[in-house]
């Protein structure tokens, strides 16, 4: 970090770098939370110009006017000047990490971007996830493609929101993706959980709780609401989720297999197949398949199982017995019915 700071230094005295601190400044947001007592609180570093205490001011979608200046070390100060980072009070929102803070001496101009940030918000409401996104997510589903884990994210500071969301990015697979809807700061209040609720999605807190009239909103409307302090558990938690939106996976296992050795026509029965039992055990009204020269000339399940007279509920390898499928009678001597079973299976992500 010394040689790094040490060639930036070299190289701003090589290139003349200067910047003017007479005139209205101009910073990055570097961080930026809400805090209790103190309202919205963005960290800024002040590229050029002077920040002062009552100054006009826009930041992203927020803007305020400089309603005091705290230093790096935690004392009031009036102003910053190029280069300084303060911690800047009376935002009207929080703003986003690299958002430009610009200082804005004409009120006239300040009012009309107030104006058109007001009507932008409004119409950002109207327009906002309605049901027919809901609809959409369930036509993708129906369609076969790929799924959404839909998430409402709220954290404590705004570089907390952009770190789970990139964590959450990257727990995407082909089958399955995870989607932010909305990251912000702050508590969680009733306008997220409407947005979950319209969009089917979850929500996720992290380092914060909902409001009461949130939480009581949350149980009507049936949306789910976790709140974690550790990363490593959040991320856990929503790759099960992730797993719980596959369609269940099975794999087939065959049990039992049958030789037809003999047909029978038998009243009210109708075609039975004379077998032997060759492997495992064939249970009646199991799923069964019929091979002719190991082609599959159908699919089904098992109707009747005999032995002599009996009916019977299974037989094993070494037995003799008459089977019959339902609904299917085009058996043939020689043909070979395959017992099996399906196991569900735990889906991969991958």
């Amino acid at each position: 970090m010394e040689d790094l700071l040490e060639i930036v230094l070299l190289q701003a005295d090589v290139l003349e770098l200067t910047s003017n601190p007479n005139k209205p400044a101009r910073g990055v947001v570097i961080e930026a939370k809400l805090t209790r007592g103190r309202g919205p609180v963005a960290t800024v570093l002040v590229n050029e110009g002077t920040l002062r205490v009552g100054d006009s001011f826009i930041t992203g979608k927020q803007y305020g006017k400089v309603r005091a200046l705290v230093s790096e070390r935690g004392a009031l100060v009036r102003e910053a000047t190029p280069a300084m980072p303060v911690e800047v009070l009376g935002l009207s929102g929080v703003p986003k990490a690299g958002d430009l803070l610009l200082v804005v001496k004409d009120d006239a101009k300040m009012k009309q971007f107030i104006d058109e940030l007001v009507r932008k918000q409004r119409e950002s409401t109207q327009a906002a996830p309605q049901k027919m996104s809901l609809e959409q997510f369930y036509e993708k589903m129906a369609a076969g493609e790929a799924k959404e884990l839909r998430i409402v994210l709220k954290a404590d500071m705004q570089g907390s929101v952009e770190a789970v969301t990139t964590a959450l990015a990257k727990l995407s697979t082909p089958k399955v993706e995870v989607k932010v809807l909305h990251g912000g700061v702050g508590a969680i209040a009733e306008s997220d959980v409407m947005l979950a609720s319209a969009s089917n999605a979850v929500i996720v807190g992290f380092h914060v709780r909902p409001e009461v009239n949130a939480r009581i909103l949350a149980e009507k409307e049936g949306v789910d609401v976790r709140c974690y302090s550790i990363i490593y558990e959040l991320l856990d938690e929503m790759q099960k989720a992730m797993t719980g939106l596959l369609e269940p996976e099975y794999r087939e296992q065959v049990v039992g297999r049958a030789e037809i050795r003999e047909i029978f026509t038998i009243p009210k029965v109708g075609v039975v197949g004379g077998c032997m039992i060759t492997h495992g055990t064939v249970t009646r009204g199991s799923k069964a398949r019929l091979l002719r020269d190991n082609v599959v000339v159908h699919d089904g399940k098992l109707g009747s199982l005999r032995r002599f007279k009996d009916d019977v509920r299974e037989v094993k390898e070494g037995f003799e017995c008459g089977l019959s499928f339902d609904g299917y009678s085009d058996i043939k001597q020689g043909d070979v019915v395959e017992s099996y079973i399906l196991e569900e299976v735990r889906p991969s992500l991958g």
